[in-house]
């Protein structure tokens, strides 16, 4: 589990197959282990390797399987590529940002940039956001502003757009986007009451 909220930002350093580097700060690293998670631009993954360059530049690595290539923009991270990084939220921390689990729920389209960032939505997404609502992008929480559509809104206020990866992005990039899971939650609950109220009409 996640808040959101964006710890550090990496760089994607080597790929080999369906194995990603990631160059990170050395005390990133301090209390990371193998088959432990840390979230990608709002992807979890598991560390496979840890190490360290002749330079004593840190790097960990993961394993990006083609389901997660598919379903998010890992698959097309390139080498030089700064990336969100998040590690798991402990039971003692606070909870500064949102529920996230790293499993991200659709790739959308940047339409404009920071501060007021404008998001396509992929078909289906809409109806889990809500005004005032969150949303994960990349991996950061974001209030949602606005909700049309096929699309959202969300300021993004300078601190977050120079700690993350999200003043950076331009239109056209695309985006790992994450609904709130209790949406996800309430929906699957009050399905099968309306399917069968539906029914008695």
């Amino acid at each position: 589990m996640f808040t959101g909220l964006v710890e550090e930002v990496g760089t994607v350093s080597e790929r080999r197959n369906a194995r990603m580097r990631v160059a990170v700060p050395r005390a990133y690293l301090d209390d990371a282990e193998v088959g432990g998670s840390i979230a990608v631009d709002g992807c979890c993954l598991t560390v496979v390797a840890l190490g360290e360059d002749a330079d004593r530049s840190m790097w960990w690595e993961a394993d990006v399987s083609d389901e997660t290539a598919r379903r998010t923009t890992l698959g097309e991270v390139p080498v030089g590529r700064r990336v969100n990084l998040e590690r798991p939220v402990r039971l003692a921390d606070r909870l500064g940002g949102h529920l996230v689990q790293g499993h991200v729920d659709g790739v959308g389209e940047v339409l404009d940039a920071a501060p007021v960032l404008r998001v396509a939505l992929p078909p289906g997404l809409a109806r889990y956001l809500a005004e005032k609502g969150s949303v994960t992008v990349d991996g950061v929480s974001l209030t949602v502003a606005t909700v049309a559509e096929e699309t959202f809104t969300a300021a993004v206020i300078p601190h977050t757009a120079t700690s993350t990866t999200l003043g950076e992005k331009a239109a056209g990039d695309r985006v790992n986007l994450e609904v709130d899971i209790v949406a996800k939650y309430v929906e699957r609950l009050l399905a099968p009451r309306v399917t069968t109220e539906g029914d008695r009409r």
